[in-house]
């Protein structure tokens, strides 16, 4: 049995409205090839050549911020000259994008998936320098336009500690058959289920790795279950109402203690993880003694918004 509640922070609840970019368009320019020089057989330098490279830790509105006009364009090459028969190659410019992006040309054509860092693709190569074959006419370079599309894994993704019922929860509300059990660390990758409306609009929830404390200095799971986090279009945080204690060792949680453990979490990651719409999903409240506790949550989770509140 699981209550939903209200978002714990105001300002985040405000800010959540602006939604995830997920998409963008800009204008690609690749660089004209060099005039060669027929007389000493000099070669024109090629135009530079746009790509496109995964990096990890960047955001598509990063990209906005270095091309604020949407435009992307790369330098030409250089001449063949008496004094220099090979002309210079012309500046390459490469945009960085989120893993996970795929990569359009103007016609929708894909050009290809960026799946992990480190991964590159040509946009728009330059044009070739003069020589014998063109005449020693440098090729023109070419323009079009790109669409970067960060592709989601999901629209929901479900956040929590170990052992807080995110698998359970996700097999009671989409057809998917993640493993179930009464020990830790269970899921191991994303699973996704989707949900499907009486008209027919469809939602697809991500059952995430689950998350401990220290996971944003890659502890546990870590980063790679934080990268997950941030290819989802929200957040459902999944809470024991028990609480939480991942070992003997461990510090037991209550489960005011439990959110504000795996908000901070988030924000240590990536504080822009924050400005996701979130939903705190109290879970097993079928157990012993769960309504007083709840009672308390919603009570912590009251004069905390309210002390949020009033700081701003």
């Amino acid at each position: 049995m699981v209550f939903i509640t209200k978002v714990c922070f105001a300002e985040v609840r405000v800010k959540a409205i602006k939604g995830i970019m997920d998409k963008i368009r800009l204008y690609v320019k690749s660089g004209s090839g060099g005039t060669g020089l027929p007389r000493y057989g000099g070669i024109g330098g090629n135009g530079g050549s746009v790509y496109v490279e995964a990096k990890e830790d960047i955001e598509l509105k990063e990209v906005l911020a270095r091309f604020p006009d949407r435009r992307v364009v790369a330098g030409h090459g250089g001449n063949s000259k008496s004094h220099q028969i090979l002309g210079i190659a012309g500046h390459d410019i490469t945009v960085h994008v989120p893993v996970g992006v795929s990569v359009y040309n103007g016609q929708g054509h894909l050009i290809g998936d960026l799946v992990k860092a480190g991964d590159k693709i040509l946009a728009l190569g330059g044009g070739q320098g003069g020589n014998p074959v063109t005449q020693f006419h440098g090729l023109k370079g070419s323009a079009d336009h790109i669409v970067l599309h960060f592709k989601l894994i999901a629209d929901v993704g479900f956040v929590g500690f170990p052992n807080a019922g995110k698998s359970t929860l996700l097999r009671a509300l989409s057809r998917a058959t993640p493993k179930v059990a009464n020990y830790p660390f269970t899921t191991i990758r994303p699973n996704v289920g989707i949900v499907e409306y009486g008209d027919y609009r469809q939602i697809s929830l991500a059952d995430l790795p689950g998350l401990i404390e220290g996971a944003h200095r890659n502890y546990g799971l870590g980063h790679s279950f934080l990268k997950h986090v941030e290819r989802t279009r929200m957040l459902l945080l999944v809470v024991d109402v028990n609480g939480f204690c991942l070992n003997e060792t461990m510090k037991h949680r209550n489960a005011f203690e439990t959110v504000m453990s795996l908000t901070k979490e988030l924000e240590l990651y990536k504080e822009s993880l924050l400005e996701k719409p979130t939903i705190l999903a109290v879970n097993k409240m079928d157990t012993e003694g769960a309504k007083e506790k709840f009672t308390e949550l919603c009570r912590s989770l009251e004069r905390d918004s309210a002390h949020s509140t009033a700081e701003h």
